[in-house]
């Protein structure tokens, strides 16, 4: 990464895996909460209206010592309340999260976007492609890019991961 902020970044899984058992990690309570958050960390779903324009709202929690004392060292909370949507909803193909990032001291609220794909081979595993928009700095943009392949281990070691 350059100096300059990357208009988006691309991270991509495949999986032994069927789209059906991934789409239910990100659409249903207890799979989005089996997995979502970096290492260290835990989300607990508050509502999970996984349709067009339903709702995704959790907390993020620092759920580690490390992550505690990681968290209150940068002046940040240990606990973060997240809203979100789900602005684009094609079952086990396709889902879009639009986030609102209201978090960040200093920081004028705005969206951030996720996309997901989901692309099944014929040899019985899961392509998954998550495009993640950029953040409001390069800083943030790297940090939201580590945290979310750091959460992406919790599926790596779930289902195999292959490169």
């Amino acid at each position: 990464m350059t100096d300059q902020i990357q208009s988006s970044i691309v991270i991509e899984r495949i999986y032994a895996a069927q789209p059906q058992e991934l789409w239910s990690l990100w659409t249903t309570k207890d799979g989005f909460q089996s997995w979502w958050g970096p290492e260290g960390f835990r989300a607990d779903v508050s509502e999970i209206d996984a349709r067009p324009g339903g709702a995704l709202r959790y907390e993020m929690v620092a759920d580690s010592a490390e992550m505690v004392v990681a968290m209150k060292d940068m002046g940040q909370p240990t606990s973060t309340d997240c809203n979100g949507r789900f602005s684009e909803f094609r079952p086990f193909e396709r889902l879009v999260l639009t986030q609102v990032i209201d978090f960040i001291p200093g920081v004028q609220p705005y969206d951030s976007i996720m996309e997901v794909d989901f692309i099944p081979s014929a040899d019985g595993k899961v392509r998954m492609i998550v495009t993640l928009s950029q953040m409001h700095d390069l800083q943030t943009t790297q940090m939201q890019q580590a945290g979310f392949t750091s959460q992406l281990s919790k599926l790596d070691r779930r289902f195999g991961w292959s490169a």
